[in-house]
């Protein structure tokens, strides 16, 4: 088990954020991963991640166990299949920092726009109004396979599909954490493959494992309190700050 006291100071807020997000509030945990390497590198960050991402997904699947998409998950899930398989093939020759840099691009420009739209009343119902478009839900299903199996980054992709569907607020969470719960256990067998379940890793996982429930549980509580006229509208900033930072990531790790 890890025992470096910086390391605790950095991935007890990581896990906070983890839990607030599988509560419902989507995106900040991205951030999650890029903190804990500050004490420790970014591969076993993730495997520290995983399993404790594995946990919140029950408490999170079981809140909001009522409330999904069946379609959207039909849609997108064999898709990201695809990606997470083409994650674990090409994760010795993809340079995390780019996929970090690419994401964090489309994410601050898609909430951008649609935080612009969002002012015309008109524009947004005919945009709501659009076809779904399947061919865009299975490109971004596979972007978010891809992306998570690389830096656990699949929220934007996902999000640039389903945000505009415009699901009820708790439906539009059900969804998120079924999709994800399946494609966090659809990475289990890279992860191994890899040989990055090491006892420590396994260990420091569980020791963290205690806060992650409780802050699963208060991301429940505080997501339903949320005013629903203004959830889209705080997810859209949650983006645009999540995918700032990683562009910021990405670019510092191309140009190091």
């Amino acid at each position: 088990m890890l025992t470096d006291p910086f390391f605790y100071a950095v991935a007890i807020p990581a896990v906070i954020l983890l839990g607030l997000t599988k509560g419902g509030f989507a995106g900040i945990g991205v951030v999650a991963v890029p903190l804990m390497a500050l004490a420790v590198s970014p591969v076993m960050a993730a495997s520290i991640t995983l399993p404790i991402l594995l946990v919140q997904d029950v408490v999170s699947v079981w809140a909001f166990r009522k409330s999904w998409d069946k379609g959207l998950l039909i849609l997108m899930l064999p898709a990201a299949a695809v990606g997470i398989f083409l994650g674990w093939a090409l994760a010795a020759f993809v340079k995390e920092a780019a996929v970090e840099l690419a994401v964090g691009l489309i994410s601050v420009l898609f909430a951008l726009q649609r935080l612009w739209v969002e002012r015309a009343v008109k524009a947004a119902e005919q945009i709501e109004a659009s076809p779904g478009r399947p061919w865009l839900g299975a490109l971004c299903g596979a972007t978010a396979g891809f992306t998570s199996q690389i830096a656990h980054a699949g929220g934007p992709p996902f999000q640039i599909y389903v945000l505009p569907r415009r699901l009820p607020r708790d439906a539009f969470i059900g969804t998120s954490a079924i999709f994800f719960a399946v494609v966090n256990w659809m990475k289990v067998p890279a992860y191994a493959a890899l040989g990055q379940f090491t006892p420590k890793v396994l260990a420091t996982a569980g020791v963290l494992l205690p806060l992650a429930i409780v802050s699963t549980w208060a991301g429940v509580w505080l997501v339903r309190r949320v005013p629903a006229e203004g959830f889209y509208k705080v997810i859209y900033v949650l983006l645009v700050v999540v995918g700032g930072k990683l562009v910021f990531d990405g670019a510092r790790g191309l140009l190091t």
